[in-house]
């Protein structure tokens, strides 16, 4: 006979909690496979995977691993993959020049996959800073102190209609100039890529933990420095009003899927988007995110499965419907166990 309790409480919210299968029953919030977007980032060359000291376990391909990779992840069940290229420095200029390459690296990766693996969602980055020598996402202004807004979203269309012609699922204005969704979108309209969508990101901030991504597609060595201040055209921290005021001018210039980034930062972000939102809601868990995650775990001062895991658990709770994360590949592998 069960002993008599002390406490006369009608609600006992622990009785839900006291096995894994009741705990199971009541969960709100599931994070899957399809929820998951892999950044990849694809380099020049035969040679192996280079690994990004800054980001544990995350490598540089070649166009063959890159392909190999998507493979794998492919195969575990992740729906999509994000491209970033790094270039060799000499490429670089102030211009971007490389970007509107018809051949340009990003090009040929993204022509690879989608022929090795056609219904692998492949989307790409529209912006300059992999591209330009000071290491910002467009083009200067005559006295070198801002970046030129419109004359940047001319070579982001430009950009955008060669990734669509490559084969590209979406493309993915990171630059945060002004108007760049709506030019974007007429401008693959116009070339006859009315199928190619727009996974905006719309409320990008100006944050502190994109260091190690810079160091990964090179635009913090071109700068001399990941420290880069990008105040005059990524949002600022202070400022949650002023994302939804980015979502809605987005959604009305024809995205498709709109973005907040950083994503653990910003989770009350995530969920004013949501609620403001009828539109697809990704969130990127960036590369600063990550590697302090893998830096705490490393000192044994976190535990980095469960840390991992809880992380993306709070992005998909906040709100969002798809998560852009390095940990893509580790977390399917979980998934699939």
């Amino acid at each position: 006979m069960a002993k008599k309790s002390k406490l006369a409480l009608m609600h006992r919210p622990r009785r839900l909690r006291r096995q894994p299968t009741r705990r199971a029953l009541v969960a709100e919030t599931v994070l899957r496979v399809d929820d998951l977007i892999a950044p990849l980032f694809v380099v020049e060359g035969k040679g192996r995977p280079e690994p990004i000291a800054s980001m544990p376990g995350v490598n540089r391909f070649n166009l063959v691993d890159l392909v190999k990779e998507c493979a794998e992840l492919h195969a575990l069940g992740v729906p999509a993959v994000a491209l970033f290229p790094k270039l060799e420095v000499a490429l670089k200029d102030a211009a971007g020049t490389q970007a509107l390459n018809k051949n340009t690296l990003i090009l040929r990766a993204v022509r690879a996959v989608k022929k090795a693996l056609p219904t692998l969602t492949v989307i790409t980055d529209v912006a300059l800073d992999p591209y330009t020598n000071h290491g910002h996402d467009g083009v200067l202004t005559a006295k070198q102190d801002d970046v030129d807004n419109d004359r940047t979203v001319k070579i982001l269309c430009r950009m955008a209609v060669l990734q669509a012609a490559a084969g590209v699922d979406f493309v993915a204005p990171s630059d945060m100039m002004d108007g760049r969704v709506g030019a974007i979108r007429q401008a693959l309209d116009a070339a006859g890529y009315t199928s190619t969508g727009i996974l905006a990101y719309s409320a990008k901030y100006n944050s502190a933990y994109y260091g190690p991504f810079r160091d990964a597609v090179g635009s913090a060595q071109a700068a001399g420095t990941r420290l880069l201040s990008k105040a005059t055209y990524q949002m600022n921290p202070a400022n949650r009003r002023e994302a939804l005021s980015e979502v809605a001018l987005d959604e009305s210039e024809g995205a498709d899927i709109v973005m907040v980034k950083p994503a653990g930062p910003y989770l009350d972000i995530i969920r004013e988007v949501r609620n403001a939102s009828k539109k697809p809601l990704a969130a990127y868990q960036v590369s600063g995110e990550y590697a302090q995650i893998h830096a705490a775990a490393r000192l044994g001062w976190l535990d980095l499965v469960r840390c991992r895991d809880e992380s993306l658990l709070a992005i998909k709770r906040a709100g969002a419907d798809m998560i852009l994360t390095y940990f893509a590949k580790d977390v399917a592998k979980a998934l699939a166990k």
